[in-house]
């Protein structure tokens, strides 16, 4: 194994896979406070090299967190398929990168191919990538996923309807849900972050929204981002739970932190399909984002991009309904500018699809970062284009509690109108039902939310 390279009469020597791939990552200012990103432009150009020149092989053997020291690490590598991995363990990252960019190269065939990969190749193959590549490789794989609606059919761009409101107020999470409503948002779930995290108020909410889904017979899925031990107590109780929610990293020591563990995802699984209401079989729903190892000293010197895909790694056990990219959320301490956020987005869309995650992106960032709507919009655009099953709806694309900037209703109405996109089917015909969308665009009365107030 080759870790040296050379860039204009200079020869750069790296420790270990680890190092390269930390190196080789773009400039992300999470690596650079963990001490791991490459001094100079040059090294990164370097490490690029020395890591387009790896075999699969290499990676495999050379896990970034030890096999026997991480429960991540053992997921990944006891959930690879050896035979497929046999057949291309010769491979460079870089014939590897030809093969998913390659024209002839369907979505069958990367799915199939990725089964055979560990986390941290696609991590390697996706540094070796323009944004133009991780565009245009996204793009190529669509992958649907059911609980009551069905996300990721072809031509169509679903939502999460966020109506999160910094009292829990009833409401006022009401009244958000019906605005996003009246604007075709909400086909992908109705999903709330919870100021207050215990059973009783989970009840409380989650008791409130189901009534307004019972009561206009919306197609879709509701969920409260509790912690998921909180829904499993909800699930013991009865109280009805469509999607199982829970954020995950990409080592043990940081899920440690999140209070999680892979038993216990396993058992959230299994009490999903046994105690949930809705039709499934996806049951799960994940959120991730670059730099949470990072935040939480978590990260054994792994850049943060390889992290992200470990998490899609330890996801693609449970086959979830959807997994939601929030890289932007955290803060210039992991992200800092437009520029990275973006670059970040477009990984992140591009490894989950690989990794064969119905992938949804909140192109978001916070009021601290140096980011703005110009750098958020052109973000969305991006990830629509590279075929995103899903974005966040929320009102005035400013979330009132966790106070971060997102995509707002009115966002998602022009991205589906922009490119030709429409809602889940079912959840189209009932807009329809109420005049809210005809001929797969929104009509005069849309935005109006006293249409459910009959």
């Amino acid at each position: 194994m080759n870790l040296k390279s050379k860039i204009n009469n200079k020869i750069f020597v790296f420790n270990s896979v680890r190092d390269v791939l930390a190196k080789a990552n773009n400039e992300k200012s999470g690596d650079t406070l963990a001490g791991i990103a490459a001094e100079s432009a040059t090294e990164r150009v370097a490490a690029k090299l020395c890591l387009a020149n790896l075999t699969l092989k290499d990676i495999f053997e050379n896990p970034v967190i030890p096999y026997e020291k991480d429960e991540i690490t053992r997921v990944i590598i006891d959930g690879i398929n050896t035979t497929i991995y046999n057949t291309i363990s010769h491979w460079s990252v870089s014939e590897l990168r030809e093969y998913i960019l390659n024209s002839h190269t369907t979505q069958k065939d990367l799915l199939k191919i990725s089964r055979g990969l560990t986390s941290e190749m696609i991590a390697a193959v996706a540094k070796l990538m323009s944004n133009l590549d991780l565009v245009y490789a996204a793009k190529k794989i669509k992958v649907q996923s059911h609980c009551n609606t069905t996300l990721g059919i072809p031509g169509t761009l679903s939502f999460r309807n966020q109506p999160n409101h910094p009292t829990d107020n009833i409401e006022g999470i009401l009244a958000s849900i019906k605005e996003g409503l009246s604007y075709g948002c909400g086909d992908a779930v109705i999903g709330i972050n919870p100021v207050e995290d215990n059973i009783e108020n989970y009840t409380r909410v989650m008791s409130a929204v189901n009534e307004l889904i019972r009561k206009y017979e919306i197609p879709t899925q509701s969920c409260i981002l509790s912690h998921v031990t909180t829904q499993m107590q909800a699930l013991e109780k009865g109280v009805p739970v469509d999607l199982v929610f829970q954020s995950i990293a990409g080592t043990q020591l940081a899920n440690d932190a999140f209070g999680i563990s892979v038993s216990m995802l396993d058992q959230a699984k299994e009490m999903a399909l046994k105690l949930g209401t809705s039709a499934g079989p996806n049951v799960m729903y994940f959120e991730t984002g670059q730099g949470s190892e990072i935040s939480l000293d978590a990260h054994h010197g792994v850049d943060e991009m390889t992290l992200e895909a470990r998490c899609y790694g330890l996801a693609r056990r449970y086959n979830p309904f959807m997994l939601n990219n929030v890289s932007g959320f955290i803060g210039p301490e992991t992200i800092y500018s437009g520029k990275e956020v973006i670059r970040a987005d477009l990984e992140d869309l591009f490894m989950g699809k690989f990794h064969g995650i119905p992938m949804g992106i909140a192109p978001c960032y916070t009021n601290h970062m140096k980011a703005d709507q110009d750098d958020q919009e052109i973000g969305t655009m991006l990830c629509a284009m590279a075929g995103a099953n899903f974005f966040m709806g929320v009102p005035g694309g400013d979330d009132c509690m966790l106070s971060y900037q997102d995509t707002s209703f009115h966002d998602d109405a022009s991205i589906r109108e922009i490119l030709g996109l429409r809602p889940a089917p079912e959840f189209e015909k009932w807009l329809e039902q109420y005049g809210v969308m005809k001929d797969g665009k929104l009509t005069d009365i849309a935005g109006d939310p006293s249409l459910f107030d009959k």
